[in-house]
């Protein structure tokens, strides 16, 4: 079914940029986030999602039929079934109504995870991930700043082509995350070869991986775990243990909820300033559940241009509405300042942590500088500053890691100048109905 309003079709492409690999969480919490279902906009907590399991307990409940579950849904990642993937299955098959959740928001999620990885030939089991990452909740953010679905580090997000400003935070898009996130484990698949380093590496950063390989001396995840983080050592786990859990569901008594988001959905492609308030009441909805749909978007206003079109997902219009939905996509000025400024990052570990004597700071305090001195390497400079190797890449556009003494480095990131957003000429706006559950239009 086609909307005919007079329009130019726009097809906006997520450009994905490939130049990180690490991101760290360093976070440990025990417990669940807020319920996925209400969508806060922030979160004063970490939101990470695995628990811990008490490891000095004997294994004494190993279970066959787990084992042969597992064995018979492992497609390309292995699926093994040990003493710590077992204490995951417990953990998840008693949160019944958690996983229900789970299943519920996975018939709106999935189609949109599946497509992304697909592009990149990325094996399917990985759409499970953010259900261990934030309770697949876009508005999760972690106590060091990692953020949305996929949990993305402002640095990474930022080298694999996501935005960040005062009007988006695309680390919250479910469709540019995951397309962001599969291009990830594409790259950390190889580079380790191996699907599990891959997994451990999303969470930890690809240095502490290569640190426990060589500490282990070896390249199986099972073997070099006990070098790992202890949230890492955790993660893995609790990983194929979600996976059992969604696949075997019913044999656990676990149901799925419903799915507080639309499953028929519409995609618009705008290039100028819209109000999502605006459109909710053209469309009859509540704020919130128009919201839901669009969870990147700070201020409920959608910031499109001429040059850079923006997504909006929105509940199938009825016929009744078209006219105001049309007024409100082509007419409707929306009173806010249209100057978009670039975030700054939000590691909440950068804060605080320059070393007197060894950096320069710009008079705001908010960049910082390091001149190599002979004998350092991207690794000690990183460890100096507490930042990743990968952020220092990124920072500095470093393709490789050699460094030159007397070199100077940004150790610490700065927000950019405000980017002048170009006059807006009276056009018309794409709008191209698209009934599926994913959700996600083309991107």
């Amino acid at each position: 079914m086609k909307l005919k309003l007079r329009f130019k079709t726009v097809l906006a492409l997520t450009t994905i940029a490939f130049s990180g690999y690490a991101q760290q969480k360093n976070a440990k919490l025990d417990s669940i986030p807020a319920s996925p279902f209400a969508f806060p906009n922030t979160f004063e907590t970490d939101t990470t999602a695995v628990p811990l399991v008490d490891e000095s307990l004997a294994f004494y409940n190993y279970n066959f039929v787990h084992k042969k579950r597992l064995d018979s849904i492992r497609n390309v990642i292995p699926m093994d079934y040990n003493e710590y993937v077992q204490k995951y299955i417990d953990v998840y098959s008693g949160r019944k109504n958690m996983m229900g959740k789970m299943l519920g928001l996975s018939s709106y999620y999935f189609p949109i995870f599946e497509k992304a990885l697909k592009a990149y030939d990325i094996p399917d089991e990985l759409k499970y991930l953010p259900i261990i990452e934030s309770a697949m909740n876009p508005h999760a953010v972690s106590r060091v700043g990692a953020t949305g679905l996929w949990q993305f580090m402002f640095t990474t997000a930022k080298g694999y082509g996501l935005n960040m400003d005062n009007f988006v935070d695309e680390r919250k898009d479910p469709v540019q995350a995951s397309y962001a996130a599969a291009a990830y484990f594409r790259d950390a698949y190889e580079r380790f070869g191996d699907w599990l380093l891959a997994i451990a590496a999303y969470n930890c950063g690809a240095g502490n991986v290569n640190r426990a390989i060589e500490k282990a001396n070896s390249r199986d995840f099972w073997a070099i775990r006990p070098y790992l983080p202890q949230e890492t050592r955790n993660y893995v786990p609790a990983f194929i243990a979600a996976v059992y859990v969604m696949n075997y569901a019913e044999r656990h008594e676990i149901m799925a909820q419903k799915s507080p988001l639309a499953q028929q959905t519409d995609t618009v492609q705008v290039n100028r300033f819209v109000s999502l308030t605006a459109l909710s009441e053209a469309l009859d909805l509540e704020t919130d559940a128009l919201f839901v749909l669009n969870p990147s978007y700070k201020k409920k206003i959608v910031n499109g241009t001429e040059e850079s079109p923006k997504r909006i997902i929105m509940p199938s219009a009825k016929v009744s509405n078209f006219a105001k939905v049309y007024e409100v996509l082509n007419n409707m000025p929306v009173d806010v300042d249209t100057r978009v400024y670039l975030a700054s990052n939000d590691d909440k570990r950068l804060r605080g942590k320059s070393r007197s004597g060894s950096s320069r700071s710009s008079s705001s305090g908010a960049t910082t500088y390091h001149r190599v001195k002979s004998g350092q390497n991207l690794s000690t400079i990183a460890a100096q500053y507490r930042v990743e190797v990968q952020d220092l890449k990124v920072w500095n556009n470093l393709k490789g890691s050699t460094l030159v003494p007397g070199q100077r480095l940004i150790v610490s990131a700065k927000a950019a100048a405000p980017k002048k957003v170009p006059a807006r000429s009276k056009t018309y706006i794409s709008y191209k109905t698209k009934r599926s559950n994913e959700g996600s239009g083309k991107i």
